[in-house]
């Protein structure tokens, strides 16, 4: 084995602990309870379903590297809260009266399992769990958590993904100009990125300057994450449904393939230097991010 692979080998076994780690905690706190619950049913496929976890596992490498124990059972909470947010998300955002898509993850949506009424009351009770999850993290000082709370109360409200859908929903199927694009993708996509570092840097006390660094980084992060959404959207294998952004103003529309991939290496530099500047003694936080784009931008071709 060449000296090159070992770094790499050890990464990946470090990321799976932490993705075994996840997995378990989520079902931990997404109990199945009784066979005729099936809203506990509901939020446990929605959320248990197999995925990436990039939002957790990126608050557990990004606390780890501001020199947080990636083992603190407070950090491993919190990381769950954002994986149960953004599976509520998901749900909203693939019901009937929004994208009305048909699989997620590689199964049918939620609403196609259980029942749109059901699917809606998941999303509800996630939200609920999340936040309840976050006053009640382990070990956390009491203003700690207060703070937490909040800050995931306001990634999903009308600062965040709330009205982010809503603009999609209401504006995305007519002209919209770059900068109307880039508002929506921010609401989107780049608050719950925002709320995931900014929890990161709360569970390891960092200082002002290195959680302005990480605010940037996820804005950064954010808009790239949503360029190669739009990339691979008449791409198989994703698990999702090809094509659904057809008839939509995505920057890809608006601008073409070739100036969204340009625009995509501009917000992975600028990311990469601001996560350095937040994490000057931890590389694991960067070695993931650029290890996902590469992965992504191959499958997209």
């Amino acid at each position: 084995m060449n000296a090159d692979a070992d770094p790499l080998l050890s990464h990946q076994h470090a990321l799976q602990v932490l993705r075994d780690a996840l997995e378990r905690r989520l079902g931990e706190l997404l109990p199945a309870g009784c066979e005729s619950d099936v809203v506990a049913r509901a939020m446990r496929e929605a959320t248990l379903a197999p995925g990436k976890r990039i939002r957790p596992l990126l608050m557990l490498l990004a606390a780890s590297d501001l020199g947080a124990s990636d083992r603190d059972p407070a950090l491993l909470d919190l990381a769950c809260t954002v994986e149960i947010i953004h599976a509520a998300s998901l749900i909203l955002d693939d019901i009937p009266c929004m994208d009305d898509a048909k699989l997620r993850r590689g199964r049918p949506t939620l609403h196609r399992q259980f029942g749109e009424s059901v699917a809606i009351l998941a999303a509800v009770a996630l939200l609920s769990r999340a936040y309840a999850v976050a006053a009640e993290a382990p070990g956390l000082p009491g203003e700690q958590r207060a703070a937490a709370v909040t800050t995931l109360a306001r990634a999903v409200g009308l600062q965040g993904l709330v009205q982010g859908q809503f603009l999609d929903v209401s504006e995305g199927s007519g002209a919209r100009s770059v900068e109307a694009i880039l508002a929506t993708n921010e609401l989107k996509t780049s608050v719950l990125f925002g709320a995931t570092l900014e929890l990161a840097a709360l569970a390891a006390d960092a200082d002002a300057r290195a959680t302005e660094a990480l605010s940037n980084f996820a804005q950064e992060l954010g808009q790239a994450f949503q360029l190669i959404d739009d990339l691979a959207d008449g791409v198989s294998g994703t698990g999702k449904d090809t094509h659904q952004d057809v008839g939509k103003s995505t920057l890809v529309a608006t601008l073409g393939e070739s100036a969204v991939r340009e625009r995509l290496s501009e917000h992975l530099a600028r990311a990469d230097a601001h996560l350095a500047a937040a994490c000057p003694e931890g590389e694991h936080t960067r070695h993931f991010v650029a290890a996902w784009f590469t992965q992504q931008l191959d499958l997209i071709g």
